[in-house]
């Protein structure tokens, strides 16, 4: 029971220190980009693919933006990934959909990119690609943000207070904040299944 009480004191204490200035730039920079017609581009490694995965669904569904995840492709992302490398297979992908400045990449990590230290290099390099085309960037992520904190327009950073956890609630509150996106009035705009479900109706 110690370790569960940790855990989910942790997760309550995250909460708190969310800056919520940046969660809404990040809502108001994502009604922009619809709002302009430009597409979304979720990037992510690891449970925050998973997550990327997820959060394409949402951005579509809910918010009606056009939104796509390379790890989607399994395809092309292994083909590139065994012909060119691991650490350029975003950026080409973003290269060959054409991101321009009316599009905007958004980055779910516990890292954030650090080419120094080789932890998500293929972020770095998408990002780099994204700043060329004066793309917009925004990020959820872990730490002190690594590279995707450093350059982007607006970033939520999920804060370390256990080093042992950081994975698990960085990757964690990914899920808690784009469902935040996704949920607040300057960007839903289609009803979810059980909200509109008629009260009493739902089993």
């Amino acid at each position: 029971m110690d370790f569960i009480t940790q855990y989910l004191s942790e997760a309550t204490q995250v909460i708190a220190k969310l800056d919520k200035t940046q969660i809404e730039k990040c809502i108001d920079l994502l009604a922009a980009l619809r709002k302009n017609q430009g597409r979304l581009f979720i990037l992510g490694v690891g449970g925050s693919a998973a997550n990327a995965s997820h959060a394409v669904c949402d951005f579509r569904k809910i918010v009606g933006i056009e939104t796509y995840a390379p790890v989607d492709n399994t395809a092309e992302l292994t083909a590139r990934t065994n012909d060119e490398g691991w650490d350029s297979v975003f950026s080409k992908w973003l290269a060959v959909s054409r991101l321009n400045k009316n599009d905007m990449v958004m980055v779910f990590s516990v890292g954030g990119g650090n080419l120094e230290k080789n932890v998500s290099p293929n972020l770095v390099t998408a990002l780099q690609y994204a700043k060329q085309v004066g793309a917009k960037i925004t990020g959820i992520v872990g730490r002190d943000g690594g590279y995707t904190a450093q350059v982007a327009d607006a970033c939520v950073i999920v804060p370390t207070l256990n080093p042992d956890n950081t994975t698990p609630h960085a990757e964690a509150f990914q899920g808690v904040l784009w469902h935040l996106f996704v949920s607040h009035p300057k960007l839903k705009a289609a009803q979810t299944k059980w909200e509109s479900v008629v009260a009493g109706a739902a089993v």
